[in-house]
Parts: structure tokens; sequence; C-alpha cells
């Protein structure tokens, strides 16, 4: 029998700010959502979210058997050596469920808005996974408009990795020498190396601020 002290975790994590079809696939000997925050920092925009877990003592050698699997299906880690994969997460999740199932402590939770859900089945996972993306679609909020935080064509905006300053063009562009950007494609094109995501997709106004609060925070203020 294994001892329960000895058990650890595989997670699937995701992050808004990758693509969907991106996920990190790691390990960690302490409970997930401590981990998750460790690896909240300025190189990824948002937070990761926890998407599943397998809780148990062999967790080293079921993270090293989903890397193998994974990369049997063709080469889809993002950068080699790295524990990130250009796999849908629900995919990774029916690798992780195959190994699951052999193992004899294996606790496997998919996460509903935060919390985990103890799965049994493939099944349950179906119907997790589709409860989630429901309530992903219900969140989906229009695209950032400039009238939405009470500013105008002409106004002046700030790009703050840089302090650059930058004028509204359109209610959705800004201008820099001569040429129209998002602020998103923006961001991708003059971030610093430093702060840039292994995604290069970027929410452009979390990067941005006028009076001294970023597009993001005038946007819930607004938005109550």
């Amino acid at each position: 029998m294994s001892n329960e002290n000895n058990q650890g975790y595989v997670y699937i994590l995701t992050n808004p700010s990758f693509r969907e079809d991106w996920v990190k696939i790691g390990k960690s000997s302490r409970p997930v959502d401590v981990r998750s925050k460790e690896l909240d920092n300025t190189a990824v925009p948002l937070p990761f979210e926890i998407y599943a877990t397998l809780k148990t003592a062999k967790y080293d050698k079921v993270e090293k058997q989903i890397h193998k699997q994974i990369d049997r299906l063709t080469d889809l880690r993002i950068r080699q050596n790295r524990e990130f994969f250009n796999i849908a997460p629900s995919v990774a999740l029916d690798i992780m469920r195959d190994i699951a199932d052999l193992l004899e402590d294996a606790e496997l939770a998919v996460y509903v808005e935060g919390k985990p859900v103890v799965s049994s089945s493939k099944d349950e996972d179906k119907k997790i996974n589709a409860a989630n993306e429901d309530k992903k679609r219900k969140k989906v909020k229009p695209a950032f408009k400039f009238h939405m935080v009470g500013l105008n064509v002409g106004d002046t905006i700030i790009f703050d990795a840089t302090h650059l300053p930058v004028k509204i063009a359109t209610d959705d562009k800004i201008e820099y020498e001569g040429r129209l950007w998002s602020l998103s494609a923006f961001t991708a094109e003059f971030l610093p190396e430093e702060m840039q995501n292994t995604s290069g997709a970027y929410q452009g106004p979390k990067y941005f601020s006028y009076g001294g609060k970023t597009m993001q925070q005038m946007r819930l203020e607004k938005e109550g």
C-alpha cells in the first residue's frame, strides 16, 4: 500500500492569456493551488487556472508518462524540455484518465469554477467539461472599446511597459508612427522580452493606462 503522505499531484493548467489549445502539465508534491499561485508572475498576464489534477503516490512517473504519451502523438511541446503543450485540455485529461484507471490510489479531480469535482469516469469528465464550456460562453465579454471607459479619439494613453504615450485613433485602435494597432497587437510587438509570455497572446487593456489606471481597471470600475 502506498503511504498517503508520499502522494503528490499531476496537474493540467490552462491560462486565459494562452490559446485555448495550450496547456501546462506538471507535477507538485504540494496542493496544486499553491503551485499555480507560484507560477503567477509578470511574464504571464493572467493567473493560471487549474483544469484537472491527479493525486497519486506515483505522481512523478505519471507526469513523465503523460508527457511521453503526448510526445508520441506528435511534437506538441511549445518549447522542448518545458511543460507547455499545444493540446486541448480535454485531450490531456483523456490521457490522464487512462493512466488513472490503472492506479489503485488515483484520485482524479476536474475543476468547475475553481473548485475540484472528483471524477470517476470519462462520461463524468465530459459532463464537467460541457458545464465548464457553457459557463465560459456565458462569461464572454464584448471586445474592449475606448468608449467603454469614457475615452475618445485623440486622447493619449500610456503603454506602461515602456512608459510610451500613444494616441487613440479609433474606438478600438491606437496610432503609433503612422500605423494603426489594436492594443493586443501593439503589446505583442513592443512588450520587452523579459515581460513576454510563452503564448505570444496578450490582453491589451491590461498594458495601457490613463490617469494611473489600466484600461482593464477602468472597464471593471465602469461595469461595476
